[in-house]
């Protein structure tokens, strides 16, 4: 199942989305994806929901409030050999992000004042369907709801200056969507094609089995040290063709339209604008 939160008519909801429309779970059950999740009512469609067409809503961010936004950094072997540390890690370095920095699908990435060394990450995104400590290799995948797209927009220069924890996360620079894919559809989440477009050009084409810890390594390594909860969030990393690594770098600007495309789960559209 595609799973979207959205809104209509100013209310926030959610539901199924089959063709060209969603059906509108949140009119008469859990008000949204996240009550769902958290509250392990079943997640599935309903003939006797509501449908709305896609052209009559605005996407929300899939999960509204996850209680922990985990990213992977210098994930992917080009993406490591691209940048000045060219060592390979021996394991998953992790930043945070807030709810606050991320922004939907068609929904704006905003370029802040204060610098315009925005820069694009084409990301797989994770979401927590239940509660998971010490997972194993063979049980890793259990508690995995489902795949989103992620575009971890980037201001590289005051991650150069400060950290990956101030670089990436300025408001609505973080874009999620359009929706989730639920995990029976994936599958296996490695071998998925990742494609990021800036204004149309590809920038960055790769697969998810250049990851250099794939997503079972991850979810294990990040259960060791807290408890993956229902809606929690995920990101696996980057693979090459960022901007910054670009001569000269190629920054994403106002009126841009970047677009974030996995297999299997479809595009994540946003378009820049200064904050």
């Amino acid at each position: 199942m595609k799973v979207a939160s959205y809104r209509v008519g100013g209310r926030l909801t959610w539901g199924v989305v089959t063709g060209d429309s969603v059906s509108d779970l949140g009119a008469d059950g859990p008000v949204t994806l996240d009550d769902a999740l958290k509250t392990g009512a079943p997640v599935r469609d309903r003939e006797d929901a509501p449908r709305h067409a896609l052209s009559d809503i605005e996407f929300a961010v899939p999960v509204a409030d996850p209680e922990k936004i985990l990213c992977v950094g210098r994930n992917y072997k080009d993406h490591v050999a691209e940048g000045k540390n060219k060592e390979l890690p021996g394991h998953p370095g992790f930043f945070a992000r807030n709810r606050l920095s991320l922004t939907p699908h068609d929904g704006p990435i905003l370029r802040p004042g204060v610098s315009d060394n925005l820069d694009y990450e084409g990301e797989l995104g994770i979401v927590i369907g239940r509660s998971a400590r010490n997972l194993t290799r063979e049980t890793a995948l259990d508690c995995v709801f489902g795949y989103t797209c992620f575009n971890d927009g980037t201001l590289r220069d005051f991650q150069d200056k400060y950290s990956a924890l101030v670089g990436k996360n300025f408001p609505s620079t973080g874009g999620l969507g359009p929706w989730v894919v639920t995990a029976d559809e994936i599958g296996d989440p490695s071998g998925l094609t990742l494609e990021t477009r800036l204004n149309g050009e590809v920038m960055q084409s790769s697969s998810t089995d250049r990851m250099i810890f794939d997503v079972q390594t991850i979810l294990c390594f990040v259960s060791v040290f807290t408890e993956l909860r229902p809606g929690d969030i995920v990101v696996t990393g980057t693979p090459e063709g960022v901007g910054k690594a670009r001569t000269p770098p190629v920054w994403m600007k106002p009126g841009d339209t970047v677009e974030v495309e996995i297999e299997k789960i479809g595009t994540l559209r946003n378009v820049i604008r200064q904050e």
